[in-house]
């Protein structure tokens, strides 16, 4: 698909974070612009249609009630 040119004005301070992930990363500041334009364009983009997701059976009705003790349960393992 073909670019376009647009303008954006920037926070200064985010300007060196990207400045300096370009750096690090061998990337162009431009890339992480555009790729960070898509994410942010696609996470507020409506479907017109729901997602089709499988549903999940764990089999532990408690499940629901102790979501918050689970991730702590695998830190000790």
């Amino acid at each position: 698909m073909p670019l376009k040119r647009t303008m954006v004005y920037a926070d200064a301070d985010d300007l060196a974070t990207i400045k300096e992930a370009a750096a690090r990363t061998h990337v162009s500041e431009a890339e992480i612009i555009r790729d960070a334009i898509h994410l942010a364009a696609m996470r507020v983009r409506r479907r017109s249609e729901p997602l089709r997701l499988r549903r999940f059976a764990s089999g532990d009705p408690t499940l629901a009630e102790r979501v918050d003790e689970i991730p702590a349960e695998d830190d000790t393992q």
